[in-house]
């Protein structure tokens, strides 16, 4: 692999997720695994997080496989962080059943020497302090791009734009821009977030595909229309992923959002991981040309 490593620093949960057609329990989950697994299809990640001793033998091999650094995967004895949703039959208003934070509640990461020096720095979606500890330790940062939810923008407020003034890339969806502005048009929100400090800004609004803030331009990238919606869980932070190692390897931030799109489509045609980690490059680039084709249209 080619292009500069990713530092990417996230929850690493074993979640249950109901739909109306199934029900999974104890799958691989956690911003920081859907991240890992889509960035280090095509890049150098190290992975900065927390697991337990209940943690299976598959999750790490799936770690072995997609990172290249392990050395800030701590291991504490303790339950892993563990989630619970289900979702309708519409997909919307996930609920959440159950959240243990387990070995997560106390979770304070150290970054290793060699972490300290990498160069980008995915902060996936967790607590604003956890995000601006690890961005604080790293000593060589080129860019910095944070992913957030509507929970810290509610309960961290204050932490959250802290950590957004450091960032380069600022990744959010619609609802979550709109929340954190206080605006409802989605250029105005752009301006908003870009005047907190970071360079540019990506909106990702669902269905109607992804806009992009960048200086005083806008793009906007569709979606790839996925016939079969599995589990919606981790497409955001499988997005960022791919969004991540595309910027690594020098690609423009178009680019970077066609891949972390095309990974996003692919993962929710599967429960947790399994339709990400089994994709091939051939099929990720044909949703890469099918997304190239709806820039701006």
């Amino acid at each position: 692999m080619s292009g500069k490593s990713i530092l990417i620093v996230g929850s690493i949960g074993l979640d249950t997720i109901e739909t109306i057609s199934d029900r999974r329990e104890s799958i691989l989950g956690g911003s920081a695994t859907y991240a890992t697994v889509s960035a280090g299809k095509s890049a150098d990640v190290h992975l900065v997080g927390i697991i337990g001793t209940d943690f299976p033998a598959e999750g790490m091999k799936i770690f072995e496989e997609y990172s290249q650094d392990l050395s800030n995967l701590d291991q504490k004895d303790g339950q892993t962080f563990s989630w619970g949703g289900r979702y309708p039959e519409d997909w919307d208003d996930r609920e959440t059943l159950f959240t243990e934070l387990g070995v997560f509640a106390d979770y304070e990461p150290k970054l290793t020497e060699k972490n300290k020096n990498i160069p980008f720095l995915f902060l996936a979606n967790i607590h604003p302090k956890l995000q601006l500890s690890v961005l604080q330790q790293n000593l060589k940062r080129e860019c910095v791009i944070i992913d957030t939810m509507n929970l810290w923008i509610d309960t961290a407020r204050k932490k959250l734009k802290e950590v957004i003034s450091y960032c380069d890339v600022l990744l959010l969806n619609e609802f979550e821009a709109e929340q954190f502005t206080r605006r409802k048009n989605h250029d105005d929100q752009g301006a908003v977030l870009q005047s907190l400090g970071p360079q540019q800004v990506v909106i990702k609004c669902g269905t109607k595909g992804a806009r992009l803030y960048s200086g005083h331009s806008v793009d906007t990238i569709g979606v790839f229309p996925v016939q079969n919606v599995v589990d919606p869980t981790g497409a955001g932070d499988a997005f960022g992923g791919g969004l991540a190692a595309a910027v690594a390897h020098g690609e423009s931030m178009t680019e970077a959002i066609i891949n972390g799109s095309a990974l996003a489509s692919l993962c929710i045609e599967g429960f947790g991981i399994e339709s990400l980690h089994r994709a091939s490059n051939e099929e990720i680039n044909h949703r890469k040309d099918y997304l190239r084709k709806t820039l701006n249209s």
